[in-house]
């Protein structure tokens, strides 16, 4: 139910489109490892935040880890919802393959105490790995501007070692603007599902 694996994938030019009405193109989908860097000057993780994948293509691309993440908020029954759906550019430091990487979820109130906690399960092997968990904190309408949700994405090295990839805030004491608009813009919503990417700080 958790495991995801790529079966194939294939670049197509939006330059070969036809501008006049439709058209029908099949495509024949290769393997990720088929697809040499010779063919486009981007490489299918450089195109987009492609969904996860089984090999390390992504490990030699620049860029800073990120998570994108969906918020929402009913005030009537007072559930804040957070989905970690997917992350992009996540590497491991130590050896030049894809980690196995999982997320930790804090929510603390307004003097840094922590009310509740959760994480996601371990994504093995995947620099852009897809999560699609959604957790679920109660949170009272009065208390909404005096919480803070802290996201932090781990490596996990071996059974007992792990490493901080980087982290957000958002909320009360937001990591950046970034964070902070994404919040404000869960709450004037009213309850409809709010996604951004969020560059992750490092720790």
């Amino acid at each position: 139910m958790t495991r995801e694996r790529m079966m194939g994938e294939k670049l197509f030019h939006l330059s070969h489109l036809n501008p006049e009405g439709e058209m029908k193109v099949t495509l024949v989908l290769e393997p990720r490892s088929n697809i040499s860097s010779g063919e486009s000057p981007l490489s299918p993780s450089a195109v987009s935040h492609s969904d996860s994948a089984s090999s390390t293509q992504s490990l030699s691309h620049g860029g800073a880890p990120e998570l994108l993440v969906g918020l929402s908020y009913n005030a009537t029954t007072g559930r804040l919802s957070v989905q970690m759906i997917k992350g992009s550019h996540f590497r491991n430091l130590a050896v030049n393959r894809a980690p196995d990487t999982y997320g930790k979820l804090f929510l603390l109130n307004s003097v840094g105490q922590e009310m509740s906690r959760c994480k996601t399960s371990i994504r093995r092997g995947q620099p852009n790995p897809v999560y699609k968990e959604t957790f679920v904190f109660q949170v009272a309408l009065f208390q909404l501007s005096d919480v803070t949700l802290m996201i932090s994405i781990y490596n996990r090295r071996t059974m007992k070692r792990k490493e901080m990839i980087g982290w957000i805030a958002l909320g009360q004491n937001s990591s950046g603007e970034e964070e902070q608009d994404h919040w404000e813009e869960m709450k004037e919503t009213k309850g409809q599902q709010i996604c951004r990417w969020h560059t992750l700080l490092e720790s």
